[in-house]
């Protein structure tokens, strides 16, 4: 009914009748059990049924509708995964108590039936309890058995090779905006399923809302790049509402998470890769991957490259290879714009990346131009 003051109008005259009925009938057997007059029984009965009737018109509602209506309040607010885990707990813990309750059935009345209903209500509690507590862990459980039957099936299909795609990685919001994530899973060097909490989405979705056009620029690509690793079958990404209570910060979030999971967590952002580091959670750090698949030259190497820009130094030149690297070339000034062999005379590795010291001409000292 949509206007809940007439529900509960109806309900309160349903008690009214119902109540005073109930009045009636007792103010009749009192009546008849101390054997008065007939028109004491009326009495009675009519003491009875308005006296009843008064009780259910003032307290059916708390009696019916309204607790109806918080436990309804209070579903809708649970999530369905946690309601689906509450009923199954429920169902395992009726079928304990009624294996229970066999030899329980035996014992002399009526102490096996107060037993059977204290057995049933013990366990079904246990049962709801001990399932909605646990239920990240039966997810997990559940989670590795699906994954382990599709690595087992593959495996037959392969005679027994393949790799175990057992793990799951947590996904930081630095990584999605980054970009490469895409490009780097659909090489395979990803194994497993890459985990994204809610509350990263929640973080990227605040980034592409952002009132800063290159933030949300960034934060739109983010989404861009989710949308585009979800549509690859190849993989598995999952979008998870697990959460950490009484923990405010993404990465704080996501270092407990691992933690418990002990799963690594997928990065490219300096502070919770060191925060991660000491507090024992692996991380994986899409930076240091990105170096240390650069070229490895060493000194006394020839490189074709051409030079772009003054360093900083008198007499400079600076390049780049294709991978980013920057490449130092000395007394290469006079080559702007022109492409010449350098010879590799030094090879530093600093905290911003490789950086190549060369100087102009071959192993003979010949320029290419």
């Amino acid at each position: 009914m949509k206007n809940p003051k007439n529900l509960v109008l109806i309900i309160r005259f349903s008690g009214l009748i119902l109540f005073s009925l109930l009045g009636i009938y007792l103010g009749n057997l009192i009546a008849k059990s101390f054997d008065i007059t007939v028109i004491t029984n009326n009495y009675a009965m009519i003491i009875g049924g308005v006296v009843l009737g008064a009780l259910g018109f003032f307290a059916f509602p708390y009696m019916t509708i309204y607790p109806v209506q918080t436990i309804r309040k209070s579903l809708e607010e649970t999530p369905g995964q946690t309601l689906l885990v509450a009923m199954a707990g429920l169902i395992v813990g009726l079928i304990i108590a009624a294996l229970i309750s066999i030899p329980i059935g035996v014992l002399p009345a009526p102490l096996n039936s107060i037993l059977i209903i204290f057995a049933l209500v013990l366990f079904s509690y246990l049962g709801v309890t001990l399932s909605v507590s646990k239920q990240e862990e039966i997810r997990e459980l559940l989670s590795f058995a699906r994954r382990e039957k599709k690595v087992g099936s593959s495996s037959k299909k392969t005679g027994g090779a393949g790799w175990n795609k057992d793990c799951s990685i947590l996904v930081d919001t630095s990584v999605i905006i980054d970009g490469r994530i895409a490009d780097i899973a659909k090489t395979g060097f990803l194994p497993g399923t890459l985990i994204i909490p809610h509350f990263v989405l929640n973080e990227l979705q605040y980034i592409a809302d952002s009132a800063e056009s290159l933030r949300r620029q960034r934060g739109r690509r983010g989404m861009e790049v989710l949308s585009e690793l979800q549509k690859d079958r190849n993989l598995n990404v999952v979008l998870s509402d697990m959460d950490v209570e009484n923990v405010r910060e993404v990465d704080e979030k996501l270092v407990v998470l691992a933690r418990q999971m002990k799963a690594p967590i997928l990065t490219n952002d300096y502070n919770l890769n060191r925060v991660a580091e000491l507090q024992g959670v692996q991380v994986l750090n899409i930076n240091e991957l990105a170096n240390a698949v650069k070229s490895i030259l060493l000194p006394g190497e020839e490189l074709t490259i051409k030079i772009i820009q003054e360093g900083k130094e008198q007499d400079q030149g600076v390049a780049y290879l294709d991978d980013g690297t920057m490449v130092v070339v000395e007394d290469g000034r006079g080559y702007l714009d022109q492409e010449i062999v350098v010879t590799v005379t030094k090879v530093l590795q600093t905290a911003a990346g490789r950086m190549i010291f060369s100087k102009p001409g071959g192993a003979n000292g010949i320029d290419k131009e």
